[in-house]
């Protein structure tokens, strides 16, 4: 276990650098265990609490205490390598134990637990309940002596009855790497047990980590005591209410910001605080000179090109203001709801703490939506006097102890407005041509499979419990050097985080093969960007032989993989460049509503083309933006709207005598678009070409 050592120091280390940057100045404190030596006050007053040394007492966590981790001492006697860090008036003690050593190394860990918790009673005595906190990281595999007095259960028993009585919370930590063990099974099963007792009959919690990286993540950085954002009635019909309380289940750990340091206060002053204050002053436009003062302000609302002043009154006035309350409009099936429509953070339902009846209804609730695979959408104010209603959705989460009851997980959904429904073509819509074979797609079915991060008979990889965020952890280091040394290089990044940010060496290196496969299964080339403006690449296409035109007019189909970008919001099709206009609107993607706008736009072009020809010389430009438009309802899966079209253009050619131009169109195989092109359409491959099959005129028979 001496290669998971290093891993512990640097998991301590980086608490303690966001500590001081989160201004989380908590007294912490260090000791050691496992040495030769033995330095602790419960060794001197009353003795037995041998090979345990207080390194650091208890003070304000600083800078040094850094360096006191990096330079822990390191045992010559069996039992060594296992450290204590106190955090957050807590302790964090790490217990492995060689792998070749069969050493009581558990009773050591139980010794050490009461020098801790004897530090945190003498420290803060009864005072700061809830805020004494110990974490426990150990791997649990050593056999344990029998005590002097009483059994195994009943010394642990003892521990958690202090812990209890005096406030004391515990994370245990238990660390599992992946490696062959030399202890008996029955060993590692008593372990676990004499935790469990630890962590079910004290506010504690016990986590199972197998990576360096799953034990960065396991540590926090804080506890957050639990707020309600609402205590209330959760209101199912008029006359059935359930008592809940809703807490936030999750919260975005936010990025520290910068501060802006003035360095102008003089070299002498101790006090200076070198903040920099910013004033604004609001100045008439008739006269640039004169100062605004704040009653003569009043706020705007951009309607068009104008503002429109509303006054706070105004305001107050059209403010909707809803009752405070959570109330319950229906349920539906648990797949109607997907989990992209979710939207902020997690909150829970929990009945009301001893509120046996509510407890029951919740749990009665939660089970039965369970069984059903319900989901209920319920309408949610928190407060009163809030200006918004919240409408989300409600999902059982059935606890697996005993001693915790049932809750309901509550995820904001979102409104009409809210949501963004962006159109991303399949790869059914694609040509054949594009189509991967039945080889490629099975040797892309192992590549993915090969990057499982849950595979079978293994702990799933970067679980996000356990994945803490990489940006700022570097963060910390960097800020941490950069306090020592101002000219210090940002340093490399750590292999820990590594393992987040990049594949694993390891398994690529397991599965080459695979990758190879697949390598060899797809030509990859560099797919060069298009200079050539659309109207120019169909016009040339379409002035050879009938043969190259009509690998041209293929060519112009498979174009439909190319994603289309706008340097410039177009909000109309104009007269000089159509083809350019019609592409640039169809790729909008502020608004919905710009796809059907471009096609219907395009159509009545046509149209005008069409229409102001003489003699057939719109017919070419017509043609381009027919094409365009057929290209373009293929990306945007609406075969139907360019179908109706051309069977619209080829009845209103017919009736105004313009029979030329659906020659034209039969000359070039402008046909509609099948289900082999689109599955959207509707129209077979017969039936496609089938219109641009020439009518011929009837033979005059003379009488």
């Amino acid at each position: 276990m001496h290669s998971v050592l290093p891993e512990v120091e640097k998991v301590c280390s980086m608490l303690i650098q966001k500590k001081l940057i989160f201004n989380r100045y908590d007294e912490v404190g260090a000791l050691v265990f496992g040495t030769a030596d033995s330095k602790n006050d419960l060794t001197e007053e009353v003795g037995g609490y041998e090979n345990v040394m207080v390194l650091q007492s208890m003070k304000v966590v600083d800078g040094d205490f850094i360096a006191t981790l990096q330079q822990l001492p390191r045992g010559t006697i069996y039992g060594d390598c296992i450290q204590f860090v106190l955090l957050t008036y807590g302790v964090a003690i790490y217990a492995p134990t060689w792998s070749q050593s069969y050493i009581l190394i558990l009773s050591i860990v139980l010794d050490a637990l009461v020098v801790g918790m004897d530090m945190l009673i003498k420290k803060y005595g009864p005072t700061n309940k809830g805020k004494k906190r110990i974490c426990l990281i150990t791997d649990a595999g050593s056999p344990i002596k029998d005590p002097y007095e009483g059994t195994k259960k009943d010394q642990v028993n003892t521990v958690v009855e202090q812990m209890v009585a005096h406030g004391m919370k515990m994370d245990c930590i238990v660390v599992r790497a992946n490696r062959e063990w030399n202890v008996d099974q029955k060993i590692v099963e008593e372990n676990d047990s004499l935790l469990n007792i630890l962590t079910d009959s004290s506010s504690s919690r016990k986590v199972y980590v197998e990576t360096s990286t799953s034990l960065l993540g396991a540590l926090r950085t804080r506890n957050i005591s639990p707020v309600t954002i609402y205590r209330g009635d959760f209101e199912l019909s008029s006359k059935m209410k359930i008592k809940v309380w809703v807490y936030k289940k999750t919260s975005e750990e936010k990025f520290p910001s910068l501060k802006k340091y003035s360095d102008k206060a003089p070299l002498t002053d101790k006090f200076a605080t070198h903040e920099i204050k910013v004033d604004y002053e609001y100045k008439s436009i008739a006269d640039p000179d004169r100062v605004v003062p704040p009653e003569q302000r009043i706020k705007g609302y951009r309607y068009g090109p104008q503002v429109v002043p509303i006054s706070s009154a105004e305001w107050e006035a059209v403010m909707f203001k809803p009752e405070k309350g959570v109330k319950l409009l229906g349920f539906t099936d648990k797949a109607n709801i997907m989990r992209h429509y979710y939207m902020r953070d997690v909150n829970i339902f929990v009945a009301e703490p001893g509120n046996t009846r509510a407890i029951h209804a919740v749990s009665a609730l939660a089970r039965s939506m369970q069984e059903m695979n319900k989901v209920a959408i319920i309408r949610c104010v928190w407060r009163q006097g809030q200006t918004n209603v919240v409408v989300g959705v409600l999902t059982p989460n059935i606890s697996e102890k005993n001693n915790i009851p049932d809750s309901l997980y509550f995820n904001v959904l979102p409104f009409a407005e809210d949501v963004r429904e962006f159109q991303f073509p399949s790869f059914d819509n694609m040509p054949s041509s594009m189509q991967p074979s039945e080889q490629q797609q099975e040797v892309a079915d192992k590549f993915v499979q090969m990057l499982d991060l849950a595979p079978t008979g293994k702990q799933e990889a970067l679980q996000p419990n356990f994945t803490p965020n990489p940006v700022l952890e570097r963060y910390c280091r960097c800020l941490e050097l950069k306090s020592k040394d101002q000219n210090a290089c940002v340093p490399p990044l750590d292999e820990t985080l590594r393992k987040i940010t990049e594949p694993d060496p390891e398994l690529l290196s397991q599965n080459r093969a695979v990758i190879d496969e697949f390598r060899r299964s797809f030509e990859l080339k560099e797919h060069p960007k298009l200079k050539k403006s659309s109207r120019r690449l169909v016009t040339e296409k379409t002035s050879g032989s009938n043969n190259e035109v009509e690998g041209g007019v293929a060519d112009v189909q498979a174009m439909n993989a190319i994603e289309y970008t706008a340097e410039v919001k177009v909000e109309k099709i104009g007269n000089s460049n159509p083809v350019q206009d019609f592409e640039a609107m169809i790729s909008r993607r502020d608004g919905p509503q710009w796809v059907n706008h471009a096609i219907q736009n395009m159509k009545y072009k046509i149209v005008d083309l069409i229409e102001n020809s003489f003699e057939g010389d719109a017919y070419q430009s017509a043609l381009e933006c027919l094409v365009s438009l057929r290209r373009g309802c293929i990306i945007e899966q609406e075969p139907k709207q360019f179908n109706d079209f051309l069977r619209h253009l080829h009845k209103f050619c017919q009736d105004r005598d313009l029979k030329s131009f659906t020659e034209f169109l039969a000359v070039h195989e402008v046909v509609l678009i099948s289900n082999t092109e689109s599955a959207e359409s509707d129209v077979s491959e017969s039936e496609a070409r089938s219109l641009m099959v020439k009518t011929e005129p009837k033979s005059e028979q003379k009488i």
